[in-house]
């Protein structure tokens, strides 16, 4: 058994799966410590829902190990289910139990108390606004209303680790916000593990982001080092009170100049490297301008330098 610092939730050690010639998972490590909110990226078929069935206990390893909160997923299946809270990417709901009956259903299944878990389930009806069709059953629901409900049913035991595979596919933006909001509420109670493509997401919620591809861990860290490592020039947006199309034809020349877009009075340039701004402000000599700002780099442009812009089946 390799040593596991009592601080983390999840520790992953060299683990492939391997389904016949095909690696799913190829050698992949991981550590996320306790309390933390983690976000792991990556394109179709990466291998984010492999290593959160292994996580969940519901699948095992090739070779490798994996521990949740110093327990072997393999041996300790049962005792991990206790800990931890899963949204799947479908939807497992059953249909013939009303929304409160599929709560009362997960509370029983965690053995928990009847006079607890009735105020809980009360708590999250009505903080993920299904309160009012509590007595209603799913397949009345619509799709948004149906993923809030997944999302309450994980959390209603209060778990140490809330698994979140892609919790908010298909939520409107209000709801989409309202989960938000309730996984920063419980920031530092419990370690979220999530995966997404709303790079968005990641971005607002998370602490560290990893970024995996073919089955290995491609990048790891906080937003801001990710998007550091992009290597290449700056991006500026320059807004003119007018003569924007005569400077435009006049960067368009320049030498440093990489790229060049014209959206109305804003031209955008791509320039080799951030000393450029000194040649582009010279050319600019006589121009009414409104402002020049540094256009941030996105974790977007982080994601496809790292995995390719080809789309993934």
């Amino acid at each position: 058994m390799h040593p596991i610092d009592p601080d983390s939730a999840i520790f992953v050690n060299s683990v492939t799966k391997r389904y016949g010639s095909l690696a799913a998972l190829d050698s992949f490590d991981l550590e996320v410590k306790k309390g933390e909110i983690f976000a792991l990226l990556g394109p179709n078929g990466a291998g984010k829902t492999t290593l959160i069935r292994i996580l969940t206990t519901l699948m095992s390893p090739t070779s490798g190990e994996a521990y949740v909160y110093g327990m072997d997923t393999c041996r300790n299946g049962r005792e991990i289910r206790q800990l931890i809270g899963v949204v799947p990417q479908e939807n497992s709901l059953d249909r013939y139990l009303t929304a409160r009956e599929n709560l009362e259903l997960q509370a029983r299944l965690h053995s928990l108390e009847k006079k607890k878990y009735k105020s809980r389930i009360d708590e999250l009806l009505e903080l993920f606004g299904l309160a009012g069709r509590q007595n209603d059953f799913p397949d009345t629901f619509s799709g948004g209303m149906q993923r809030r409900l997944v999302v309450a049913r994980a959390l209603l035991h209060q778990p140490k680790i809330l698994f979140l595979d892609e919790p908010t596919t298909g939520l409107d933006p209000q709801s989409r916000r309202a989960v938000w909001d309730y996984i920063r509420s419980i920031a530092g109670e419990m370690t979220i593990f999530l995966t997404t493509h709303y790079l968005e997401e990641a971005e607002q919620l998370c602490e560290r982001v990893a970024i995996m591809d073919h089955g290995r861990l491609v990048a790891l860290g906080s937003s801001a080092e990710l998007k550091a490592k992009l290597v290449g020039g700056a991006t500026y947006e320059i807004e003119f009170a007018e003569g924007s199309e005569h400077f435009a034809a006049v960067l368009g020349k320049m030498a440093c100049v990489e790229k060049l877009e014209v959206s109305g009075r804003t031209i955008t340039v791509n320039l080799e490297r951030w000393e450029c701004l000194s040649e582009v402000i010279t050319a600019l000599n006589g121009a009414d301008l409104r402002r020049i700002s540094l256009r941030e780099k996105t974790l977007e442009e982080v994601f496809i330098s790292l995995t390719g812009e080809g789309v993934r089946e």
